[in-house]
């Protein structure tokens, strides 16, 4: 690759996330010399919606009902919001799109919208549906591992009434906290979990697409792609994100994934960044960059 193609790195979070939990990669990304922007989706970031009921001393009954921003907020919003973002990037060269989790599915909308924008995509762990609807994979056999019960420990309110999901992570019930560590940070100190945890906002959208969202090879297809498998990772089974793999080759056997491995759990990869960044930066010089922009 030429030295002066200097791609960006669009950063694209997951489900209650938000762009301030990647600050410490950019921060290791920006060392290595590499551009970077993290994308806070609608509802997200400083859009958010954080009650008095949500502050010590907690109101569950208020929490259970005050109204949130991200209310209504679709998937195509999200692939709105992101396509903008790509577009003003792509202005300055190559963009790989780096998405995570619950991300993979705005990411994967975008690229069926605009492939053009897209130089690499890259999958962490991430949702890119091609068979089924998201909602459905959670019955598939590579989830049964998956403990959503316990999960739900902490879940605020009726979906249905609010129009969004909430969860209280500022809860103190021990079997909801230790739940929570369990699939998404269980290889890190108490203190880095609890860190984490106050990053996450309450509210979610509910939208996660329909078939219609799914990858298309016509274009999704087109741009080169890269999966980050998670090898410890407890809320995306290493099944699962095999499965998601071996579906989107089949849909593009001519542009298969390029797979990579880091260790750990859904979220080490952003408490211990380096790994991850040193990674990313290896994608930043792969020939399809060039050869596309």
């Amino acid at each position: 690759m030429s030295s002066q193609v200097h791609p960006t790195f669009v950063l694209v979070h997951g489900a209650f996330a938000n762009s301030f939990s990647f600050a410490p990669l950019q921060a290791e990304l920006g060392l290595l010399g590499h551009r970077s922007v993290a994308v806070d989706l609608p509802g997200h970031g400083f859009g958010a919606t954080y009650t008095r009921a949500y502050q010590a001393p907690q109101d569950p009954e208020g929490l259970a009902t005050a109204p949130g921003a991200i209310k209504g907020v679709t998937l195509a919003d999200n692939a709105a919001h992101l396509i903008g973002v790509l577009e003003r990037a792509k202005r300055n060269g190559p963009v790989i799109l780096v998405a995570h989790s619950r991300g993979g599915v705005t990411a994967t909308a975008a690229a069926n919208a605009r492939p053009d924008l897209i130089d690499r995509i890259v999958y962490v762990a991430a949702w890119c549906p091609v068979a089924l609807d998201v909602n459905d994979y959670y019955a598939e056999p590579e989830m049964a591992t998956v403990d959503a019960a316990s999960l739900g420990l902490a879940a605020a309110g009726n979906p249905a009434e609010l129009g969004l999901l909430r969860v209280n992570f500022r809860t103190a019930d021990p079997d909801a906290l230790a739940a929570f560590k369990a699939a998404f940070l269980a290889d890190a100190t108490d203190e880095e979990f609890l860190t984490f945890l106050n990053t996450f906002q309450p509210d979610e959208n509910l939208d996660v697409g329909t078939s219609a969202d799914r990858a298309q090879a016509a274009t999704w297809g087109r741009v080169p792609k890269t999966f980050v498998r998670l090898a410890d990772d407890a809320s995306m089974p290493p099944a699962m994100q095999d499965r998601l793999i071996r579906e989107g080759d089949a849909l593009t056997p001519d542009n298969p994934y390029d797979v990579r491995t880091l260790p750990g759990s859904h979220l080490k990869w952003l408490v211990d960044p380096a790994p991850a960044a040193l990674l990313l930066g290896e994608l930043a010089t792969l020939p399809a960059l060039s050869v596309r922009s």
